[in-house]
């Protein structure tokens, strides 16, 4: 018997033979803060799903009090999880923005891989079914734009890119070392200690050790262009 956790946040034990009933269905509630709670879906979720004739599961409750700007939630990863074994017949969300507020790639990722493993998904006040007749046009609009979301990210890095390059500024991650902690990694590299002493007691990571230290032993050719500094 594994464990599962109601809207309160509190864990209760539920069945794990894996059936699922015909008229059963699941859950997912998220509040982003502590401070919140899950009434309002909750009773939202409940009248729903009587409207359908289904019934929400005592141990089909997926809850957490979490921001959706990432989908790394324990609950939402539970709930895929159980979805792509085949244990949830219908799912039902207060709206798409609990599943994941990180955009609309993520959002449509988590769709179709509810949709792959034959789960129905219900959305209570988004307005749109996900399972009738326009549910294709609906997923079709969601990837495309998925794809003006790449795009227009796309196009910031690189405008970001040509006006870092044009004020003559390094493009990249900016150097992780300092002129200090710089200088006393290379001391202690000519005396003889290795990456992982330096990294122990100049705290810093080894792969910033490694770098600052092979740079200070084959130095760019002086016709190169650009600075090693980002690599640090």
């Amino acid at each position: 018997m594994k464990r599962t956790a109601e809207p309160g946040g509190e864990p209760r034990p539920s069945a794990s033979d894996g059936t699922v009933d015909a008229r059963t269905a699941h859950a997912y509630l998220r509040v982003s803060s502590k401070a919140q709670d899950h009434a309002t879906q909750r009773a939202a979720v409940e009248r729903a799903a009587l409207a359908r004739g289904d019934k929400i599961a005592p141990d089909g409750w997926y809850a957490e009090k979490l921001s959706g700007k990432t989908l790394a939630r324990p609950e939402l990863d539970r709930l895929r999880a159980d979805a792509r074994a085949g244990k949830i017949r219908r799912l039902y969300v207060y709206r798409l923005d609990r599943l994941t507020r990180s955009g609309i790639r993520d959002t449509l990722e988590v769709v179709e891989e509810l949709r792959a493993a034959g789960v129905d998904l219900v959305t209570i006040a988004d307005g749109f079914d996900l399972n009738g007749p326009a549910a294709e046009i609906i997923l079709a609009v969601m990837a495309w734009a998925a794809k003006m979301e790449r795009l227009a990210i796309n196009e910031r890095i690189a405008a970001a890119r040509l006006r870092l390059e044009a004020e003559g500024r390094p493009w990249g991650r900016p150097p992780r070392l300092d002129p200090k902690t710089r200088a006393a990694i290379l001391e202690r590299a000519k005396g003889g200690e290795s990456i992982r002493e330096i990294a122990q007691a100049t705290r810093t990571p080894r792969s910033a050790v490694a770098r600052a230290v092979a740079a200070s032993r084959n130095p760019p050719h002086p016709g190169a262009t650009g600075s090693t500094a980002g690599a640090a």
